[in-house]
């Protein structure tokens, strides 16, 4: 069902040889439309090798409407109208950084070096976290396990990231973990998604280790 040989170095995770087939087998009983194409499932792995990988942005799933997931966690292709939770992380960013962006598209992060993940990779069209049960969650532990080796910074936007995140070990990489950010939970719990600045925060942190910070304008 899918293509991997653009995955590089991801394609030698454990959940490729133990895990792949019984996801695969979920998708192939479900009958309805599932988001984003097969072909950019693993787009933000292809976009982001291993050694590339500066920060992680992990969301929960991919947007269940039609037209928008394209394969990295919360952007949509370009001339695409924003989801509602990609317009509260811009709105994020604009009190953040001073930053106004119009454009979803946040494939420029990803050549940053920011693996845009989901805890889970497909969605069924119309029904969001229609995919939990399939095993994504596998691969998105294997992917915080292997990039547990070097620090780095680690964004957890919503219960479920925040869940998942638990596979990240070490005591060297920056932590940001918040509500995430749609319209229900957005100002929600005791770390709201609004006012958290994660944008200034990752920056800050990485500019002390000597390296360059995020542009998150492009």
């Amino acid at each position: 069902m899918f293509d991997l040989s653009r995955l590089g170095a991801w394609a030698e995770l454990p959940f490729f040889r133990d895990g792949l087939a019984q996801v695969e087998a979920g998708l192939a009983a479900d009958p309805r439309p599932v988001l984003p194409p097969a072909a950019q499932v693993f787009a933000a792995l292809e976009a982001t090798p291993p050694g590339s990988v500066r920060v992680v942005l992990l969301g929960q799933d991919p947007y269940p409407t039609p037209g928008h997931a394209h394969g990295f966690a919360f952007s949509v292709a370009p001339g695409t109208p924003l989801p509602k939770s990609l317009k509260n992380i811009f709105r994020e960013l604009r009190d953040d950084l001073g930053i106004v962006r119009d454009d979803g598209d946040l494939r420029g992060w990803a050549a940053q070096g920011v693996l845009l993940l989901n805890t889970v990779l497909t969605v069924p069209e119309g029904a969001a976290d229609g995919h939990r049960r399939l095993g994504w969650q596998a691969l998105t532990r294997d992917i915080l396990q292997s990039l547990s080796a070097h620090p780095r910074a680690f964004l957890l936007w919503g219960r479920k990231a925040q869940k998942t995140g638990a596979a990240i070990s070490g005591h060297e990489h920056l932590r940001i973990t918040s509500s995430h950010p749609s319209p229900l939970g957005a100002r929600a719990g005791p770390d709201p998604f609004f006012g958290s600045r994660p944008f200034s925060r990752v920056n800050a942190w990485l500019e002390a280790r000597g390296e360059a910070p995020i542009d998150w304008s492009a």
